[in-house]
């Protein structure tokens, strides 16, 4: 090793770390939130009670125990050295690939709904070669977007783009800027801008969740806008809920990147922890603002 490291004088170490079981604790706790979301879905539809809601609990609490632990390994690792430039480009790299994953993510729930409001829906009301196609359906089916009623009698009433979905737009898109600002304070070693630019962020994202819980109130309460309400309901939870759920974890990412701050962790030059996640609240953004066009807009 010591004639590679004269051979190569620019070699940089590489740390590689031990087994970790947080992978496997995350995996469980994903698991545990995919079969418990179904089944609180499917007990909330049919009016019963279960074990949804409990399994769902019990994974968002190993997920939780998960990101702890996983983030303090992350974080003793850095602050301990162990790290070098290359691994710095590993992890860039990393990030990257995880971002465009999310957007194939999204991607794929943009799709679904360009589907349903652009092709099925037409096709229903007999567009193209399908003229036969609206006398099979039931008699008070119009071939319009959203779709207002369903098979079963249900009816709703669409979101409206004025509001909540307006407000919470105007949060996220300043939430965007003060974080840049934040990202600017931190490379240019202001420490107060850093921590009141990004304790901002932190306030608007959970400012932003509140409201959405609220929208939720709203629609089930007001609008009859439920997952019971066809493939309007279930598109416009679908894109949502996960936006939700992006946002929650973004959140949560920025809330542990303002406690390291406070501890005096990153510098002007090596800060790519902070750095990974304010790309991550910038997507959460981008996207918001597609799903704000595509769904309540237009």
């Amino acid at each position: 090793m010591q004639q590679e490291y004269q051979k190569y004088p620019d070699y940089q170490k590489y740390y590689v770390p031990a087994q970790s079981p947080w992978p496997i604790v995350g995996a469980v706790a994903l698991f545990l939130i995919a079969v418990g979301a179904g089944n609180f879905v499917i007990e909330a539809t049919k009016g019963e009670s279960g074990y949804g809601g409990y399994t769902l609990l019990a994974g968002f609490v190993v997920l939780m125990v998960m990101l702890v632990g996983w983030f303090k390994n992350q974080i003793d690792e850095s602050m301990s050295g162990l790290y070098s430039d290359q691994l710095g480009r590993s992890y860039r790299q990393g990030m990257s690939w995880f971002i465009f994953s999310e957007v194939m993510f999204f991607a794929a729930f943009f799709g679904a709904l360009y589907y349903a409001r652009f092709i099925s829906v037409p096709w229903l009301g007999g567009a193209s070669n399908n003229a036969m196609t609206n006398e099979v359906l039931w008699p008070t089916f119009e071939a319009m977007w959203p779709l207002v009623s369903t098979p079963g009698g249900i009816t709703t009433q669409e979101m409206s783009a004025v509001g909540l979905p307006t407000i919470n737009t105007v949060i996220l898109l300043i939430s965007s800027v003060t974080l840049h600002f934040a990202h600017v304070g931190l490379e240019q070693n202001k420490r107060k801008q850093l921590t009141f630019m990004l304790g901002v962020t932190i306030l608007l994202g959970i400012g932003f969740l509140f409201l959405q819980v609220e929208e939720y109130v709203h629609a089930y309460r007001d609008l009859g806008l439920t997952l019971q309400s066809g493939i309007y309901g279930n598109t416009f939870f679908m894109l949502t809920g996960f936006h939700g759920m992006h946002v929650t974890l973004g959140t949560i990412i920025l809330i542990v990147m303002f406690f390291r701050v406070l501890k005096g962790h990153f510098t002007p030059h090596n800060h790519f922890a902070f750095q990974a996640g304010s790309w991550y609240w910038h997507f959460v953004d981008v996207v918001w603002v597609m799903l704000y066009i595509f769904v309540y807009v237009l």
